[in-house]
């Protein structure tokens, strides 16, 4: 006896759903937003260059965050409607190869590469940042491949609830939230990013590569899947939730790489450590935060 097929035809595998791929193209639209305030950052000849620069870039770092809301939003609505295909999955790849992998690349280049800088410092940051979009790709393929219904396995991989490498949206949120913090000393000194341009590269090209192999790697990280409105609490949880997000209100400059950071230590903690002994195989599931 045969299991019963994930789709009962290619048009129904192909389907269009209207709501959930609206915050897949959404997703797409930020990437598309983003990567054009950082060109026209280097395009600024008005009053105030320095600053207005900075709000370019600050606007792009934000295009990415909405971004990432976006992608969280898509997957749980194709899943809660039960309108999900295979359409679905493969158009959120491309948003967020766009979003979460061009973006924050071309952010990257955008700010360290100058006229006068050598040819090799100008060939090396294009090569890594191409480094961290390869890594990207892989890691949005490879989830594919691993929650595609159709290959035989799959159903139960996906009752892991774990991502299988730092999701991507996780990795453009850290190295923009970089990217933000600059943006602020570039607001306050406008002659930030000039003299702190060389200092900048040594923190942004080492972060990328390292966000870039946890994408590829199979450390597991939490996708909170389960976290609904019906999910409960303990006393001290939820205490700890409010103090986090009043400290966010208060230090919001800080409060965007908190997370993202917090998030990647966390994840590398818990596979190291509180799953190290299971023996479970562990699954990826939607790839948003």
């Amino acid at each position: 006896m045969t299991d019963k097929p994930a789709y009962a035809s290619p048009e129904e595998a192909a389907r269009i759903y209207l709501l959930p791929n609206l915050f897949t193209a959404g997703n797409m639209l930020c990437g598309f937003l983003a990567i054009k305030n950082c060109i026209e950052a280097r395009f600024v000849t008005e009053a105030g260059e320095a600053a207005a620069r900075a709000d370019h870039y600050v606007w792009a770092v934000w295009f990415i965050v909405l971004a990432c809301v976006c992608d969280l939003f898509d997957g749980r609505v194709a899943r809660a409607s039960g309108r999900h295909s295979l359409f679905g999955a493969e158009f959120d790849s491309i948003a967020d190869t766009i979003s979460f992998g061009m973006a924050p690349a071309l952010m990257a280049c955008f700010l360290l590469i100058q006229p006068d800088q050598g040819e090799d410092v100008r060939l090396a940051t294009w090569l890594l940042a191409f480094v961290y979009l390869v890594c990207a790709g892989v890691r949005l393929a490879r989830f594919n491949v691993l929650t595609n219904p159709l290959v035989p396995g799959n159903e139960r991989r996906a009752q892991g609830g774990d991502f299988v490498g730092l999701p991507s949206p996780a990795a453009a949120g850290t190295v923009a939230s970089v990217v933000l913090v600059l943006a602020g000393a570039m607001r306050d000194d406008p002659t930030a990013l000039e003299r702190n341009r060389e200092l900048l590269g040594w923190v942004l090209l080492p972060l990328m590569l390292l966000v870039s192999w946890l994408m590829v790697s199979n450390i597991r990280f939490p996708s909170f899947k389960k976290v609904t409105w019906d999910a409960r609490a303990r006393a001290r949880g939820f205490v700890l939730l409010i103090v986090a997000g009043l400290a966010g209100y208060v230090f919001k400059e800080t409060a965007v790489p908190s997370v993202f950071v917090g998030y990647i230590l966390y994840g590398i903690y818990r596979d190291r450590f509180l799953l190290a002994r299971e023996e479970t195989d562990p699954a990826p599931d939607d790839d948003g935060l």
